[in-house]
């Protein structure tokens, strides 16, 4: 089998990054930010009174994001892991308290009974009031929260989506943590992975590309524009089938997989529970329909697996650029 999969840090040393950004030393406060602090994320104003102490992040990829900055002990509790933990963070993830039952997203009494300061999540459907609670419910009990810009509408197109706007948010975050430095030397880190990445990049022709994240009741959901996935795929020069779509997480049919036939499916490898999570899940799923059977990257087993996180606006999203590279040179 040719199936890729290509699930550790690459081009760009990622395993470098880590361990000192997330020592005590690097999260102590530099006194460059100013309280009250006032900022508007997704179109709402909150207020941060002080660098947080008791940070909620709703998911993985947010808590892997603070973690990168310094700041693991300030965070009390996260929401449950859809893939596995990278090893150069895993001991200070270990140590965060899991708020919420596993599949599931932390739930508004949970929350509160963590006693937040702050709030950080990746996914609008998460600040709803049967999920964690909305912003406006929480800014009322005096409690910061922050949303990522790539999803101030859940499953939205975002017209900026680049990891600009992803280094953006690292600095944001950095400065309600007052830990700017961190913020910057993780900007600059990540943006040498993808300069490394495009340096790397030999890819011949433009290949099609399907990004597999999962199903639903048997329906896939791909990527489609306005997010990560989608500038990942311009940057690294190939084309996204599903770039015509309506949202940047689009739920297509296997018909139109198949009238697309892409070169390439990466494969996200998830760990949640959910049915045709893991990548080998999916691939088993793909090569017993007859219909996907017959796909051109099921025929020739061109399957580039990562981690499911890498797929959304997270620490992972920059190598997913080395692992797309290396993916498909490993293929061709």
């Amino acid at each position: 089998m040719l199936a890729v999969a290509l699930t550790a840090p690459l081009a760009g040393c990622a395993k470098d990054n880590a361990p000192e950004a997330g020592t005590k030393d690097a999260a102590t406060a530099e006194g460059t930010t100013t309280y009250p602090l006032t900022m508007k994320n997704c179109g709402t104003e909150m207020t941060v009174k002080a660098a947080p102490k008791r940070a909620v992040t709703l998911n993985q990829s947010a808590a892997e994001i603070l973690i990168h900055l310094g700041v693991s002990d300030q965070i009390s509790g996260t929401g449950y892991e859809i893939d596995k933990t990278p090893t150069e963070i895993a001991a200070q993830y270990k140590k965060i308290q899991v708020l919420s039952a596993p599949g599931q997203e932390i739930k508004h009494e949970a929350l509160l009974k963590a006693q937040p300061d702050f709030v950080y999540g990746s996914f609008a459907s998460m600040f709803t009031a049967d999920q964690s609670g909305t912003r406006d419910d929480l800014h009322k009990l005096d409690v910061p929260t922050y949303l990522t810009e790539f999803d101030c509408t859940s499953h939205g197109s975002v017209a900026n989506a680049n990891f600009t706007l992803l280094f953006e948010e690292y600095r944001n975050l950095a400065k309600i943590f007052d830990v700017p430095s961190a913020g910057e030397k993780l900007v600059a880190e990540q943006q040498a992975v993808v300069d490394n990445a495009l340096k790397a990049k030999q890819i011949k022709g433009t290949p099609t590309v399907m990004w597999f994240y999962s199903t639903y009741e048997g329906t896939p959901w791909a990527a489609g524009p306005g997010g990560l996935p989608q500038h990942i795929s311009e940057l690294v020069g190939v084309k996204n089938i599903f770039a015509d779509a309506k949202t940047k997480w689009a739920e297509v049919s296997w018909d139109a997989v198949a009238a697309r036939n892409p070169d390439v499916i990466v494969l996200a490898d998830l760990t949640r529970g959910e049915p045709n999570d893991t990548a080998q899940e999916k691939i088993n799923l793909l090569k017993k329909d007859p219909l996907t059977s017959k796909l051109n990257a099921v025929v020739h087993n061109r399957f580039i697996t990562i981690p499911g996180r890498y797929m959304d606006p997270s620490y992972g999203s920059v190598q997913a650029m080395p692992a797309l590279v290396e993916g498909l040179a490993a293929l061709q």
